[in-house]
């Protein structure tokens, strides 16, 4: 699951597509793949389908972390299909394949539960599955690995690059999004948060309360997020009328001034970043903090922040890092995980965008400091953004280095066309996927310039690039002497961000 490889740009152009061609139409249904051949990770997704849409409808009691419930898939079948796979850690008790049981067997070892239809789908029918389960998700493992989080703090299915498997069932790859319905039971005391609007808050039985969510834009599994335990939740509406919901761990003490400071600003860095990048993506805004996770994580509509990255005050660039996300990684995100400098190094990015707008360093004086700051040998420039190891994905590397490549691409092609630039690409993107060598046509067709050495230079070749992020007209002025005010929050942040990730 961990497997690691390495290309250079013009290796990594050759196989950007890949053609399968079909065979005849008396082929009997074949078994979709267990993977859709991420080489980070071969087994995330499943292939031979497509899922439209996650019905999700359970309860969940904290004192014995009882997880249990049913997820109802409207999938699309992508070819003829005798079995197929869904990721999913947990054990299932029943599965109904268009109101038929189906056979099934939990290979809750590598995260597979494998399923056989009565009867075999057919390329482009829509098949409803029903998956019934009860289980304790922080007793089960794949790989050896666990994303659980159960504490004092209540439960988090949050992590990065897999979460979901361990609470719902699913196709669990960035490149296969859908709409959602989570409805959580908890007892009553605690809040039970996920993505998008919420619909309603109902009772059904003493001491138990349901938290009804829906999510109405393309949305991917990791993205997903289940919140249960004791939080202040705060809710209100943002000046363009959008729901604006958030929560606060009832244990966040005195960093809980300082996370309102931040995360109550969403909605006016929201409205900055869309200045930047077009539009805000989605239906609602918000954000939770908890004390479960030391790191924080771009959670669709409603991002989820580690409660120590507070703990030195209010963190505007933080709430900025991860609504960037909301438009790269979330509204377009990668087409494979080795494409990671498409979600953090933009988000990295719009962290210096933001300080400029407060006043704390030009873009230009963060880049030419960090690039300053970091020697010939020093750990950021042995790892490459574009292809860093699925065991350095959250390396400082990709973040800063994929910055400072993203502020190379600025100096070479001028402010009109970078941002321009951006913005077509989240257009064109919108709801979708894409790759690095996509966004790299995309920025030479626009620019009108050759960027193939920028480019291998910054994202492709180890070691410390020999001109600076701002030119060398730039580096012979020296753009800044002395260190933006701006500039240890964020590399404080960007350890928190990358520390605990699938931990």
């Amino acid at each position: 699951m961990r497997a690691r490889t390495r290309t250079g740009l013009g290796a990594l152009a050759a196989g950007v597509v890949s053609v399968l061609l079909a065979g005849t139409a008396s082929a009997a249904p074949a078994p979709g793949a267990p993977g859709v051949g991420d080489p980070y990770y071969p087994n995330a997704g499943n292939g031979g389908t497509d899922v439209l849409h996650y019905d999700i409808r359970l309860s969940y009691q904290p004192a014995t972390d009882l997880l249990s419930g049913t997820t109802t898939l409207l999938l699309t079948a992508t070819q003829d299909l005798s079995r197929f796979d869904l990721d999913f850690a947990l054990k299932a008790s029943s599965v109904r394949v268009n109101n038929r049981p189906a056979r099934f067997a939990n290979q809750n070892g590598n995260g597979e539960l494998v399923i056989t239809p009565a009867q075999p789908l057919l390329k482009g029918q829509t098949a409803t599955v029903v998956v019934a389960y009860a289980d304790t998700p922080s007793t089960e493992k794949v790989d050896g690995l666990n994303a659980w989080k159960k504490g004092s703090f209540g439960a988090l299915g949050i992590d990065e690059p897999q979460s979901s498997a361990w609470w719902f069932p699913a196709n669990d790859h960035p490149t296969d999004k859908a709409t959602y319905d989570v409805t959580i039971e908890a007892p009553d005391g605690n809040a039970a948060i996920s993505n998008g609007t919420l619909v309603r808050k109902s009772k059904q039985r003493a001491g138990w309360t349901r938290w009804q969510w829906r999510s109405t834009k393309p949305q991917a599994t990791y993205l997903t997020s289940f919140i249960v335990g004791k939080y202040e939740v705060v809710e209100s509406t943002t000046p363009d009328g959008k729901p604006f919901i958030n929560a606060y761990g009832a244990d966040l003490g005195d960093s809980l001034y300082a996370a309102k400071a931040s995360v109550e600003r969403t909605p006016e860095i929201n409205e900055f970043l869309a200045t930047q990048f077009g539009p805000y993506p989605f239906e609602a805004q918000g954000g939770v903090v908890t004390s479960g996770i030391g790191f924080s994580l771009e959670n669709q509509t409603r991002p989820t922040y580690g409660a120590r990255n507070f703990r030195f005050g209010s963190n505007t660039t933080l709430i900025a890092h991860e609504n960037a996300h909301q438009w790269f990684g979330d509204d377009v995100s990668l087409g494979r995980w080795s494409d990671i400098w498409l979600n953090e190094g933009f988000a990295s990015y719009a962290e210096w965008l933001w300080s400029e707008h407060e006043g704390e360093g030009t873009v230009a004086e963060l880049a030419q400091y960090t690039y300053d700051s970091n020697p010939a040998d020093g750990d950021l420039w042995k790892l490459v953004p574009a292809d860093p190891g699925a065991d350095n994905q959250f390396d400082n590397a990709v973040y800063d280095r994929g910055a400072l490549a993203l502020q190379a691409l600025r100096t070479a092609v001028g402010d009109q066309a970078f941002f321009e630039i951006l913005k077509t690409w989240l257009a064109q993107k919108a709801g979708s996927h894409g790759r690095i060598l996509e966004f790299i046509a995309l920025a030479e067709k626009i620019s009108g310039k050759p960027l193939h050495d920028l480019f291998q230079t910054w994202l492709y070749t180890a070691g410390k690039p020999s001109v600076g992020p701002n030119g060398a007209a730039a580096a012979a002025a020296r753009v800044a002497s002395v260190k933006p005010r701006s500039y240890d929050q964020i590399q404080q942040n960007h350890r928190f961000l990358h520390a605990e990730h699938a931990g």
